[in-house]
């Protein structure tokens, strides 16, 4: 027989994941700027004070459902790669990519909300990092297994650059050149670029095969970052 103490805990998660979905449902309506808590109570048929003890204001529930969705795109990501874990580095690192697209086309509005337009008057906590990180370093990973193994092809860099370089390198990936760091930052640039333009329809009337076209400047991608 369930306690109290289970039965009440099982309750709250239930309700916890109500509300998010309402939530959802409204950033799919409303956009995130305009989510309120005060609607979603309204969907579910609690009042505003019920609500508030899951989550106290509209930030905290930006937030929960922020680390929701990066962590969903971090999985599917990590599928992904773990099904050709033993494909060369550019095949894994496509593999990754096309993982991010696909998750992106099947969650448009929490793709927007994590990499959209930033919502007026909120600011993402230190809690949202470690989600939110996921799928870098899964991409870092991969250069990494290459540059320890069959080796990364070299990448110029500019004087110029090289103390931004060397920063990035200490910040991301110490074991790696300050090249590739500097490339790996502009490839990760790229990639959710590509998705972006294709989601909010940036190449409508410019881009027909999306797929083919996707696949190909990713391998792109793979090739900037010095994987051969």
């Amino acid at each position: 027989m369930s306690t109290p103490q289970g039965a009440r805990a099982r309750a709250r998660i239930e309700v916890t994941a109500a509300i998010k979905e309402a939530a959802r449902r409204q950033l799919a309506q409303e956009g995130a700027a305009k989510l309120s808590l005060r609607a979603v109570a309204r969907e579910l048929g609690m009042v505003s004070s019920a609500l508030y003890r899951y989550f106290p204001s509209r930030d905290e529930l930006l937030t929960a459902l922020i680390i929701d969705a990066y962590d969903s795109l971090g999985e599917a990501a990590e599928r992904a790669g773990a099904a050709v874990s033993g494909a060369a580095p550019a095949a894994r690192w496509t593999a990754v990519c096309e993982a991010v697209r696909g998750w992106a086309l099947a969650h448009p509005h929490e793709y927007a909300l994590i990499y959209g337009s930033p919502v007026p008057g909120y600011s993402a906590p230190e809690t949202t990092v470690p989600a939110a990180s996921r799928v870098g370093l899964l991409l870092i990973g991969i250069i990494r297994d290459a540059h320890e193994g069959p080796g990364l092809a070299g990448l110029p860099l500019p004087a110029a650059v090289r103390p931004e370089a060397e920063r990035l390198a200490a910040d991301l990936a110490p074991d790696l050149p300050p090249e590739v760091a500097v490339a790996m930052v502009a490839a990760w640039a790229q990639l959710f670029g590509l998705v972006g333009f294709e989601l909010f329809g940036q190449f409508n009337k410019v881009v027909e095969d999306r797929e083919a076209f996707f696949r190909h400047a990713v391998t792109g991608l793979a090739h900037s970052v010095g994987l051969r």
